[in-house]
């Protein structure tokens, strides 16, 4: 009797223990789950995309279209486009470059230079610039006649084409430009050819026109419609994907920019830097106050300037020679007062 009852003793500890043992061992389990928040990102990494050159394609275009159509702006224009849509970078607006480019006198026969295009790069504030060529603009059928183009083209074929039919081919490389070493960093190329044929590369299917000026815009929907504007896409599109690969190959520059605090109008506060210093709408600046200069006894050189913060600015408004920024914190600017960037 005491036997069974000893027995009984025994098992009963055990199913009591054991879930108490088990409860232990979860609790750290528990403590210890990786946090699922990411880590913060930095930022975006600038480029600017110069019109792509296409003196090798130029001949055959002119008798496409009719005229001297500039197809290199073209390409860049929708390379902006796709990369813009992509994300990945962010792309200097052509505004600003078309500023600052006529400044330096850039001409098209630099388009294609890595080195002319760098020291653009630099003044616009950029990590890289992406130049590039058109190599080839046209159909897969070298014996159909493209002569004898006219403007305002239809979508039942060029003057003077033949009647063969034949597919749109169009290949573009480029090259992402370092601007302190004019080094390419990366290189991409694509290649796009139609899925259907025609008579005329700008037709079979679309209702493009023509149009102005020496002007076409390769992503309205009316050319993209066509085989020419088909491949042209598919060309690009290619392009943009291995741009946008490229992307761990670039390092983000930090640019150290320092200029005075000119005047001080209200909330307003006017810098003596702008735009050819490398400062842009939006970027930030420290604002600091000298209090005292210690000068070397032996030459009256000064040796350290010991300042204090006085606030931080975001700038609203930037030309060459200035810009103005308003307050985000701190007060009691004046004239006279240092300002630095606080990153680019």
């Amino acid at each position: 009797m005491h036997r069974v009852l000893l027995a009984l003793l025994v098992v009963a500890s055990i199913f009591v223990t054991v879930p108490a043992s088990a409860q232990t061992s979860q609790a750290p389990a528990a403590t210890a789950a990786p946090s699922t928040t990411p880590p913060p990102a930095g930022r975006k990494k600038r480029i600017a995309v110069f019109d792509f050159d296409y003196a090798t394609v130029q001949s055959s275009t002119a008798a496409l279209f009719g005229t001297n159509v500039d197809v290199g702006k073209g390409i860049s224009d929708l390379l902006v486009r796709h990369l813009v849509e992509d994300g990945t970078y962010s792309v200097i607006e052509r505004k600003a470059m078309s500023k600052i480019l006529g400044e330096q006198n850039f001409s098209n026969s630099d388009r294609a230079d890595a080195n002319s295009a760098a020291k653009i790069g630099k003044i616009l504030g950029v990590d890289a610039i992406v130049v590039g060529s058109i190599t080839q603009f046209g159909n897969d059928n070298k014996h159909t006649n493209v002569g004898g183009g006219g403007w305002g083209l239809g979508k039942f074929g060029v003057g003077g084409v033949g009647h063969s039919k034949s597919k749109a081919v169009v290949q573009v490389d480029a090259r992402l430009v370092n601007i302190d070493t004019a080094e390419i960093l990366g290189v991409a190329s694509g290649k796009g050819e139609s899925s259907r044929e025609s008579t005329s590369l700008l037709g079979a299917g679309g209702g493009w026109t023509g149009g102005g000026g020496g002007n076409v815009d390769f992503g309205g929907s009316d050319f993209q419609q066509t085989i020419l504007g088909e491949a042209v896409n598919q060309a690009v599109v290619q392009m943009t994907s291995e741009l946008v690969a490229d992307n761990t190959k670039l390092v983000a520059r930090t640019i150290s920019v320092e200029g005075l605090v000119a005047s001080v109008d209200g909330g307003q506060i006017v810098l003596n830097i702008g735009a050819k210093a490398g400062l842009k709408v939006g970027d930030q600046l420290t604002v600091k106050r000298v209090t005292k200069e210690i000068k070397d006894p032996s030459t009256g050189a000064v040796i350290r300037k010991m300042t204090s913060d006085v606030g931080v600015i975001r700038l609203t408004d930037v030309d060459d020679v200035s810009a103005v920024g308003a307050p985000i914190s701190g007060s009691g600017f004046k004239v006279g007062d240092e300002v630095k960037t606080i990153t680019q």
